[in-house]
C-alpha cells in the first residue's frame, strides 16, 4: 500500500519506507507528489537508515 495511505506500526516504519524506497530507486520508479511527501516526512523519523541500491538493467 501507498505510504501516504497506511503505514506499518512505528516499530516497522523505518524499515518499511527504506524498503520501499530501495524498490522505487531499484527499478526507477516516479513518485507522485503525494506519495514524495509522505516518504519524506516519514524518512525525517528515520536519521540513521542508510539506503544502498544497485538499478536493475
Amino acid at each position: 500500500m501507498f505510504p501516504g495511505s497506511w503505514l506499518p506500526a512505528p516499530d516497522a516504519r523505518c524499515r518499511y519506507i527504506t524498503e520501499w524506497t530501495a524498490v522505487r530507486l531499484r527499478w526507477r520508479l516516479t513518485v507522485d507528489s503525494a506519495e514524495h511527501t509522505a516518504l519524506t516526512r516519514q524518512a525525517a523519523h528515520c536519521p540513521d537508515s542508510v539506503i544502498t541500491v544497485q538499478t536493475a538493467d
